[in-house]
């Protein structure tokens, strides 16, 4: 990898954003023999309330990797069973105990300590390299065909040239944006709200949903603290904020009472960060020279916390399809077009089920002011445990799970080639 102090490099791969898809894939792709930088705008991984779910198909591609047993090592929550409660009644939902996968649970991680624990692994293989603080500015064009891109980095401007460059930053991609790819809005008719409270050893309460008239609230147990996501309709955030700060803690304590007695920690709006929810997915993922990945890819509803599993699994499917070309040459638009082939079908599956439980769960719920029965569905899963089994495997498998193919689960695979 050529790597002047002019701050011009020349790689085979150049991923733009260091998020879940974008690490992955430079990962995969450094033990696959290809030389590869990845992008990323922030100076480190921490950045709270973002999406913490690992799930059982992620980590059966870190079993596939070698890296297992190292990764839980880390801290997580293990949750094998996922339920709703709805007024006063709670209703199982999804069981991962019965999966076909190493670990049947998903793993509650904060991101950055996924995210950290990928770059370590991958900064073993000599053809991988993590570039902080660098955010990419525009693509490099040339004859029709993108060839690279210009960044800016602490030392000033960067321009890499790359035989493929990869799109994994995030719903409002830049990346996507300046290759012109058109993007299809499916709605979604909710924000998210995200804070924090303190947890407490007689709290009782495990990681759930729970759901009241016009509200609907998910708190994720972090050990010493609840991280909370208070689901709004969409665009009512200046509403809840002219009702003032009191009127907001006084709606959290009413959805979840035991919080009373802590809400006051929301000191203020900068307590509470705003996620816009966005589902949309690219009509093209590719131009000649490009490839664009998860968020940038598809944005997922929250709903089932799935988005991570997606953003990996395109990420397995990237470096498959295209490590072989890219360690002698450049993919040609049919390899890159074969990766959207690949994950399209599943993307488009899942967001179909996402909208279903949206308009049918969701959107019901923030309309209503009038107590809410439960759906029979719902209460079918809950009557009929082994029900539960098919939307566990939905959310902890997916649509169509993808493996880590040979030669690319060893460092020592890469450095031997």
């Amino acid at each position: 990898m050529s790597t002047g102090a002019d701050e011009q490099l020349s790689v085979a791969c150049c991923i733009a954003g260091g998020g879940p898809a974008g690490m992955m894939l430079g990962l995969l792709l450094a033990r696959a023999g290809v030389d590869v930088v990845v992008l990323e705008k922030h100076g480190d991984f921490l950045r709270d309330f973002r999406g913490d779910t690992i799930h059982p198909s992620t980590l059966e591609v870190m079993h596939e990797l070698g890296l297992l047993d190292r990764f839980l090592q880390l801290p997580y929550q293990k949750i094998e069973r996922l339920g709703v409660s709805i007024g006063d009644e709670i209703l199982p939902f999804a069981d991962f105990t019965h999966l076909p996968t190493r670990c049947r649970f998903v793993a509650l991680m904060p991101q950055w300590h996924f995210l950290d624990f990928l770059a370590r692994e991958a900064a073993q293989t000599p053809t991988f390299a993590l570039r902080m603080q660098a955010e990419v500015t525009d693509l490099i064009h040339e004859s029709g065909d993108i060839v690279g891109v210009r960044a800016r980095g602490p030392g000033g401007a960067l321009t890499i040239r790359a035989r493929l460059v990869i799109g994994a930053d995030g719903r409002t991609s830049l990346v996507r944006e300046r290759a012109r790819l058109p993007v299809d809005d499916l709605g979604a008719p909710m924000d998210v709200l995200w804070f924090r409270l303190s947890r407490r050893a007689d709290d009782g309460v495990e990681t759930m949903g729970r759901v009241v008239p016009g509200r609907f609230l998910v708190m994720i147990d972090r050990g010493d603290y609840w991280q909370c996501g208070f689901v709004i309709p969409k665009g009512t955030i200046e509403r809840l904020r002219a009702a003032g700060l009191d009127a907001f803690r006084a709606d959290m304590a009413s959805v979840m009472p035991f919080t009373a007695d802590r809400v006051h920690e929301i000191t203020s709006w900068d307590d509470v960060k705003l996620l816009t929810v966005q589902v949309n997915r690219a009509r093209l993922w590719s131009r000649p020279g490009l490839l664009c990945i998860g968020d940038a890819a598809h944005a997922m509803s929250p709903v089932g916390g799935v988005g991570i599993n997606l953003a990996i699994q395109d990420a397995v499917a990237a470096a498959n399809l295209l490590a072989a070309t890219l360690r002698t040459g450049r993919p040609t638009p049919e390899d890159l077009a074969a990766v959207q082939r690949r994950r399209e079908w599943p993307t488009r599956v899942t967001q179909r089920l996402q909208m279903l439980a949206q308009d049918g769960v969701v959107r019901p719920v923030l309309d209503r002011k009038t107590p809410i029965t439960p759906p029979l569905a719902l209460r079918l899963l809950g009557r009929f445990p082994i029900l539960q089994r098919l939307p566990g495997r939905l959310v902890g498998l997916g649509v169509r799970p993808e493996h880590v193919a040979p030669g690319h689960s060893s460092p020592a695979d890469a450095a031997g080639r």
